[in-house]
């Protein structure tokens, strides 16, 4: 929603501050300028990109324009889960642990959680550093490390669309040339005409280079850095697993653990303590409401 309200205040600002003075619309609508541009946009896009970038590209765009990220409820159930966990490799033998994770689609805990569940690559990083766990002998620094090479790589891969986007915004004002370089010379083989009509083709090829930069500065950059929060954001559950798990690898109890990820969130997302007690502290509601 924010971005089509963003699009809306700088297409109107723009178009009406043009016509406030004296302009005409009419003659800004040169739809072969913008096939020229859009058409070199769109090919050179495809090029320097794999076909997997591309179709993530698309997703993430869709991401951005929903705001589909983690919300504060989705933090907290990250949090129930991984106390859910680490209370049960506290408590219980290591037999009856394993199967939480070895099949944790039938796994009763993860079943509590479905909003963390839908991310199959975040369940599959959770239990692959719980079975480290259980396994025991490994130091908590050497677990860190691989976790923070694998959330980098993770990261890597999600922010691709970013970098695809952002590229091709910075080349639309050379793009935005081109189609206007072509329109120029259109209106060099008209200089027998009228100046009327010379004035005309060569007002359609500026529009060119208007579009270039409008498009580049005005839409595509500010929608990849709305892809890149929106990107950085889903990454940041993985972030606050790590330190959870780090934090219980130390020594820290259960409810202790899950504090240190709980400060990994954001301020505006991060729930209070007492609502992550509730969460995960058996009767805990149950006090808060005596």
């Amino acid at each position: 929603m924010g971005i089509l309200v963003g699009l809306l205040i700088a297409i109107g600002c723009m178009l009406g501050g043009f016509v406030a003075m004296g302009g005409h619309l009419i003659v800004i609508w040169q739809p072969w300028e913008f096939v020229i541009i859009g058409g070199m946009a769109a090919g050179t896009f495809v090029i320097a990109n794999p076909m997997k970038t591309v179709v993530d590209s698309g997703k993430a765009t869709m991401e951005a324009f929903s705001g589909k990220g983690p919300k504060r409820k989705d933090f907290l159930s990250l949090l129930g889960l991984i106390h859910a966990l680490l209370r049960e490799i506290k408590t219980k033998p290591r037999n009856e642990v394993e199967t939480h994770f070895d099949d944790p689609a039938n796994s009763e805990i993860f079943k509590n959680y479905p909003d963390v569940t839908k991310d199959q690559g975040l369940v599959l990083f959770i239990c692959d550093y719980c079975r480290l766990i259980l396994i025991g002998g490994a130091r908590s620094h050497e677990i860190e490390a691989l976790m923070e090479e694998e959330i980098g790589t993770h990261k890597k891969y999600a922010l691709k669309p970013y970098a695809a986007i952002n590229t091709v915004a910075e080349a639309l004002p050379a793009l935005g040339i081109v189609a206007a370089v072509l329109g120029i010379v259109k209106a060099m083989g008209a200089l027998d005409q009228s100046p009327q009509i010379l004035g005309g083709l060569i007002g359609a090829a500026l529009v060119g280079t208007f579009f270039g930069v409008f498009a580049s500065y005005g839409v595509l950059a500010p929608l990849a850095i709305k892809v890149k929060g929106v990107r950085e954001k889903q990454c940041s559950v993985y972030t606050i697993v790590k330190q959870s798990l780090i934090a219980y690898m130390n020594g820290a109890l259960p409810q202790v653990a899950i504090e240190h990820g709980r400060k990994g969130i954001a301020a505006a997302d991060r729930p209070t303590i007492d609502e992550v007690e509730a969460a995960t502290v058996p009767g805990a509601q149950n006090r808060e409401a005596a």
